[in-house]
């Protein structure tokens, strides 16, 4: 019976053109796209988010050093993420990433590496400058960093997941071919039906991810033992996205990787965090947690 529902699912795929979705907010003089406002209402909530944290007791920084946060976490999220994209994903034949060596493109910023509209966004790369951002300020502000990032670590996946739904609302990084029931046909890619992956992606690396911080900074005493929540987030994540990878279709530039090992790009970057998370949440769990009324900084 499963494989008779398989089958005529697979017949009959959803054509993702047939659900009316548009890139952008027509404004008139531009497009206000969906995947720039997920950015925008990511990084607010988390400023939100962590300025309703830093209220409880425990807090490990004053809001000023939240707001400094705020600033340096967004330009770390979009350098990062674009410089790690250019790094890990775009080929060249001279060894040199292209999206640095390629000026083709058209209009007044011809340079591939500035060309954000273009698309083009590492996970990992973003998370390396986000990283940057988190120890510059704790330096700055002579801050524990593991503590500070465990409180930035609560209202990232928001982000993840209001950026997956924007990837999906765009046609963009679409799954494998696949018959479930509930496979997508994108126009951007060709007539197979594939998996809707970025929806995937939205459930776990954001929803579930998500749900797991919120609850267990709310509910639990993890704020107490630094380097949990970072720990977790860390391991949740890169678990989540080994996970959604075996699912996503594998940038063409990089096929070549997954055949000859098995494992897409994303996965190989993944590894580091799944093993770094598992390290840090057993470090956190068996140091003494700090007490309760432990002050925060001026």
């Amino acid at each position: 019976m499963l494989s008779l529902l398989a089958a005529s699912g697979a017949a009959d795929p959803i054509q993702w053109t047939s659900l009316g979705l548009k890139p952008g907010i027509e404004l008139g003089f531009f497009t206000l796209r969906y995947y720039s406002l997920a950015y925008l209402l990511g990084v607010i909530f988390a400023y939100w988010h962590t300025s309703k944290m830093l209220k409880q007791p425990g807090a490990p920084m004053a809001q000023r050093h939240a707001d400094d946060l705020f600033f340096y976490c967004t330009l770390g999220v979009i350098l990062g993420g674009r410089l790690g994209y250019a790094a890990f994903y775009t080929g060249g034949d001279t060894g040199i990433p292209s999206a640095f060596t390629d000026f083709s493109g058209d209009g007044f910023v011809s340079w591939k590496l500035l060309r954000l509209w273009d698309g083009g966004m590492s996970f990992h790369g973003g998370l390396m400058g986000v990283t940057a951002a988190m120890a510059f300020v704790a330096w700055q502000g002579k801050l524990n960093f593991i503590r500070v990032v465990d409180y930035v670590a609560v209202g990232v996946p928001m982000g993840m997941l209001l950026g997956r739904l924007a990837n999906f609302v765009n046609g963009e990084l679409w799954g494998r071919v696949t018959d479930v029931p509930w496979a997508m046909v994108f126009p951007g890619a060709d007539d197979l039906p594939r998996h809707p992956s970025q929806l995937y992606q939205a459930g776990l690396e954001g929803l579930a991810m998500l749900v797991i911080m919120l609850c267990l900074f709310w509910f639990t005493r993890a704020r107490y033992r630094p380097g949990l929540l970072a720990g977790v987030f860390t391991l949740g994540m890169g678990i989540s996205r080994f996970v959604n990878e075996f699912f996503r279709e594998p940038d063409q530039q990089l096929a070549d990787l997954v055949v000859r090992t098995g494992l897409s790009m994303g996965q190989w970057l993944t590894i580091p965090l799944i093993l770094t998370g598992l390290i840090v949440v057993i470090y956190a769990l068996l140091k003494k947690p700090l007490a309760a009324g432990t002050a925060a900084p001026a």
